[in-house]
């Protein structure tokens, strides 16, 4: 029984395996079946078929018998000629054929060797299989080798050779299923049969990627493009969506949250082409430099070229950084307004020396893309770079392009701290020059670039003139090495336009302010509260009630460099009180412009990079054209009606765009501009010749698809029949299945339905194939007319529009410090003369903190210099409010210099040249400082920096180290400040000895103050303190540590063993001074 299960199952296995076509399947089994029944019975009386019989190499009849391998004997090799193995040879050795004739009754006979049933066999064989037959060998001709029956059976060279054993059995087995799979995967010839086949051509070997796969072409270009660009995060358009290669898919994968998979030679990873927008700014947050790669051919004009069948070309079109995206006007992600991402170009000289006293000069540039400001300074630092830290914290750049090498290790040390304490999510990018340029190279290369820039964007007559370009290399030498790595930089950015006006070059500190340092931004909280690192909770916060974010932008530089010019900061007070004083309408009316006006900087910025949309120029003509009109003409007939200068100028520099803007308001249309539409918003079509040839051009194709429709209604005797359009497929001709028109072949079914088919005749394919040109070809033009319409604008207009936009600015922020005036209740402060050094404050208020808090804060009074001691030295209880009087007084002061009222009763003021702080116990790690070096540094700069005209303030110089150690230094820096500089002073210690041997050496120059408490003891031997928070004269008794840990929830009993064990310390100290007395 298992014999006949093996007949049917082997060669069943043998067929499935092998995967052959239908036909052959058919036939083997046909022929499996023929065996089937010639198989002799069980009960048959000649000798049992074997397995080798079905699974060995069978003999041509008359040869020697087979081998049994179910029997014990042992046979000798068979002689046997040696033949090469091949396709058909292996067919014949592994075809069924029985060694016995077995009649339908189950007898045995004999089956005769006829040779025209070999014939006829072969026949259909070759009929079946033709040239496609796999068991056919041919020589390198291509023409077929006779099988091995048809050869001459004794040749002289073969050489016998031995019986298979089960092994060359189960090898040739796996042979003969490798040329079914080798067959079956074999393509179908094409064309007609030939007698004599062509020689096959050698399959080329196809390279591999580094992911075993063959290149693709798409593969190819984007290989070449990641060499082309490395370090750049390349977002390729391929079709409807933008796809990361390689790195880039990983790297995008994990910022965005979207997926990677590996495909063909690279990971991929992709985003639809609408969101690339918002894609890409995550990317950018995060400090990436990102490069967009678009198809520069559209489909329609590509079917048209002679490329056609080739890839579509792309290009680098846009790299972006974080300092560098100048995002779309009125963006929703556009939050940091009055900070705008900066780019800062740096160069250091060394001047010599070592350690402490090691000097450095530092030239940079600072350039903000997006608003179009650009600062430069030129500074000498010191080992502390606090300078260039004060610069930083002021600018707060996104990007950094610093040399490769040559920056010292105090200048690495403090870029690191600075990139590691920005917060809120930032990143600042650092990229690396390999070689800083020397002063030749960088002054021709800047040269060049302002005189191939005369007649471009931008360009004045002042420019044209030489005026600018003498400007720029009128820089000191560092700044000009680098204004040309930024130039450099930028070039690849396309924002070189940034930097053509140089009218609009700013110095970072000037002789008319005062740079507020980094320390004093941190600890007065200028910019930032320290908790959380939000504007919310800081002066800025207070102050900036501006309605446009130009005018922010200009409040936060006034805050941040106070004036120290007394003429030009009663300027600046007079035009506030005049704001919050008079009544003219021509004011009323300057408040309500500013209302609602868009970012009128970012957007002339984005004109003159080109970036600028039609309908964001829409929105900037129609603002320009609202601030041309809103006041007349003013000359000596028809004043302004306002005492201040700075006003004054503001309302006569407004009326002057009232020429251009009409001038261009009559070229184009704010209505097709607002939809976007750029091939009709052109007034004149004779400006653009070509917009209005291609225009007509696709109406006449589109007349001419009306004929076509007519011709249409013909055919389908249908006269009522219009065009379709569904899914935005146009043209479409419908017609309803159960109409039974009869439909020319050639017509091509577009889309159907159950009830509907939809066609297009050849015809309307090859009209509406000529229209999408027409078309494209247009919008192509229309493109290139806008971008010069930009050009122009820009080359035209742009400095008046500037002028206008920074004057707007100046008047936002004046009305700005008006209204926080008004709000609440804040007076003019009154500057004295030079000669009289005093600071004077009445009642003055903390302005953060009385807005915050619920519960009224506690005023103080303080008067330094004139008949008073310029410096006071503070003492008091822990949480008695000595740091806020302090900040208070500081914050009073800067608020004063900008020109804003003041939350105080009377301000009386001499200018003050220098704000310098030292407070709070911290370190820096990154500079490798510990909290004590920190708080050493920071005292030195600031000896070193302050003069007599300056404002310091100390809380607790002294405490990060021992006792006597912190006595000693607080002691000798307050002495040195007294003495030696005779600066304004606020001095906190808990130090009383120092106070008091001050005091009574220098009565004059320092007065002991503190905030005053109230004390009431209990029967457990604790105090019941009550913060008054009033500055009071005199040292205080105490500081009261132990009590302010009570109210830190400290346990009692570790409160009652301090204070047991602080009254035992006293006692020792003052028997100690009783016997050295």
């Amino acid at each position: 029984m298992w014999r006949a299960c093996a007949l049917q199952l082997v060669p069943y296995s043998i067929l499935f395996t092998s995967r052959l076509p239908l036909f052959f399947l058919n036939y083997s089994e046909h022929y499996l079946l023929e065996m089937h029944r010639q198989t002799p019975s069980l009960d048959s009386p000649r000798k049992q078929p074997t397995i080798s019989t079905y699974f060995s190499p069978q003999k041509k009849r008359g040869d020697a018998d087979v081998i049994d391998l179910t029997s014990d004997s042992e046979h000798g090799p068979v002689s046997k000629k040696a033949r090469i193995s091949n396709a058909a040879e292996d067919a014949e050795r592994w075809s069924f054929i029985p060694s016995d004739g077995v009649d339908t009754a189950g007898n045995s006979r004999p089956i005769p060797d006829d040779p025209y049933r070999l014939a006829r066999r072969e026949a259909f064989k070759k009929k079946l299989l033709g040239e496609n037959n796999p068991f056919a060998r041919r020589n390198a001709s291509g023409e077929a080798i006779p099988d091995s029956d048809d050869r001459p059976k004794d040749t002289p060279d073969e050489k016998p050779e031995k019986e298979s054993s089960g092994e060359d059995s189960d090898s040739g087995f796996k042979s003969f299923l490798g040329h079914f799979e080798s067959g079956a995967k074999k393509p179908k010839q094409k064309g007609p049969a030939k007698g004599n086949l062509r020689a096959k051509a050698k399959t080329k070997v196809k390279e591999l990627g580094p992911m075993g796969e063959p290149w693709t072409p798409l593969e190819r270009e984007v290989a070449k493009m990641k060499e082309l660009y490395p370090g750049i995060l390349l977002m390729i358009e391929v079709g409807y969506k933008y796809v990361f290669w390689g790195e880039d898919a990983q790297i995008a994968s994990k910022e965005l949250g979207i997926v990677c998979y590996p495909k063909g030679n690279f990971y991929k990873a992709s985003i639809p082409v609408e969101r690339r927008d918002v894609h890409l700014k995550k990317l950018l947050a995060q400090g990436h430099k990102v490069g967009i790669v678009d198809q520069t051919e559209t489909a329609a004009l590509k079917q048209a070229s002679e490329n056609r069948n080739k890839l579509f070309s792309r290009k680098l079109s846009h790299l972006y950084t974080a300092a560098t995206y100048v995002d779309e006007l009125g963006s929703v992600d556009d939050t940091a307004v009055s900070a705008p991402p900066s780019l800062v170009c740096l160069v250091e000289e060394r001047k010599g020396g070592m350690g402490n006293d090691e000097k450095v000069s530092i030239g940079l540039v600072i350039v903000t893309p997006s608003t179009g400001d650009v600062i430069w300074d030129d500074i000498e630092d010191s080992h502390m770079r606090i300078e260039l830290e004060t610069r930083l914290s002021h600018s707060r750049p996104m990007e950094m392009l610093l040399p490769a090498q040559s920056l010292s290790e105090p200048t690495e040390k403090m870029i690191g701290h600075f990139v590691g304490s920005l917060g809120e999510g930032r990143k600042c990018r650092i990229e690396r020059v390999k070689e800083t340029m020397a002063y030749t190279e960088a002054f021709n290369l800047i040269s060049s670039f302002y005189t191939e820039n005369a007649s471009t964007v931008g360009a004045s007559a002042g420019f044209k003139s030489g005026q600018l370009l003498a400007t720029a290399t009128d820089f000191p030498k560092r700044v000009v090495i680098a204004l040309a790595h930024a130039i450099q930089y930028l070039s690849g950015f396309q924002l070189t336009n940034v930097l053509i006006r140089t009218e609009f070059f700013d110095k970072f500190s000037t002789r008319t302010t005062m740079l507020l340092h980094g320390n004093t931004l941190t600890n007065l909280e200028i910019f930032r509260n320290e908790t959380d690192h939000s504007v919310k909770g800081s002066l800025l916060s207070i102050l900036d009630r501006t309605r446009t974010k130009f005018g922010s932008r200009m409040l936060r530089r006034w805050i941040g460099q106070p004036l120290v010019d007394l003429s030009l900061l009663q300027e600046r007070l007079d035009a506030v009180e005049e704001i919050i004083d008079s009544q003219s309408a021509r004011l009323v009316a300057l408040g309500e412009l500013l209302k609602g006006l868009p970012d009128l900087a970012k957007g002339l910025c984005r004109v003159q990079y080109g970036y600028c949309t039609p309908k964001e120029l829409a929105t900037l003509l129609r603002a320009f054209q609202k601030i041309a009109l809103t006041f007349p003409t003013f000359d000596e007939n028809n004043p302004t009606g306002c005492k201040s200068g700075i006003l004054q100028d503001i309302l006569k520099a407004l009326p002057q765009l009232r020429e251009p803007v009409q001038r261009v308001l009559r070229e184009v249309s704010l209505k097709s501009m607002e939809a976007g539409d750029k091939e009709d918003m052109w007034l004149d079509p004779e400006k653009y010749p070509e917009i209005a040839e291609y225009g007509m051009a696709a109406e006449a194709v589109e007349a001419e698809l009306t004929e076509e429709l007519k011709k249409i209604r013909k055919i389908l005797k249908k006269p009522s029949l219009q065009w379709t359009t569904v899914a935005n497929e146009e043209y479409l001709i419908e017609v309803r299945k159960d109409e039974n028109r009869i439909i020319p072949e050639s017509w091509l079914q577009v889309t159907a339905t159950k009830y509907l088919r939809r066609f297009r005749t050849p015809e309307v394919r090859g009209k509406m194939l000529h229209r999408l040109q027409y078309i494209e070809a247009q919008q192509e033009a229309a493109k290139k007319a806008y971008s010069s319409f930009l050009k122009e604008l820009a080359q035209e207009h742009y400095g008046l529009l500037r002028d206008v936009v920074n004057k707007l600015a100046v008047a936002d922020c004046l009305r700005s410090l008006a209204l926080v005036a008004v709000n609440n209740g804040y007076i003019r402060p009154q500057f004295t003369d030079a000669d009289e050094d005093m600071l004077e404050i009445v009642e003055g208020r903390h302005p953060v903190i009385e807005q915050l808090r619920m519960a009224p804060f506690v005023p103080n009074t303080v008067k330094m210099g004139g008949r008073a001691p310029k410096s006071k030295v503070i003492t008091g209880p822990n949480m008695g409010g000595k740091s806020v009087c302090v900040k208070m007084i500081a914050i009073v002061v800067v608020m004063a210099q900008v020109g804003s009222f003041v939350p105080a009763e009377s301000v009386q003021m001499s200018v003050v040249d220098g704000i310098y702080t030292r407070m709070g116990a911290s370190d820096e790690i990154m500079k490798g400082r510990s909290t004590f070096m920190v708080e050493m540094t920071e005292t030195s700069e600031i000896l070193q920096s302050a003069t007599s005209k300056s404002l310091i303030i100390a809380d607790e110089l002294g405490r990060g180290t021992s006792t006597f150690d912190g006595m000693a230094i607080a002691h000798a820096v307050l002495h040195h400040l007294l003495d030696k500089i005779k600066c304004k002073t606020l001095f906190i210690t808990h130090y009383p000895l120092v106070a008091t041997e001050l005091e009574r050496r220098f009565p004059q120059l320092v007065e002991n103050l503190h905030m005053g408490f109230s004390k009431e003891s209990r029967i457990d031997g604790s105090s019941d303190i009550t913060f008054l928070y009033k500055l009071t004269p005199g040292l205080a008794e105490a500081s009261f540590g132990i009590e302010c840990a009570r109210l830190a929830n400290l346990p009692g009993k570790l409160l009652d063993v301090a204070r047991e064990e602080g009254e035992r310390m006293r006692a020792k100290v003052e028997e100690r001074t009783r016997n050295n007395r």
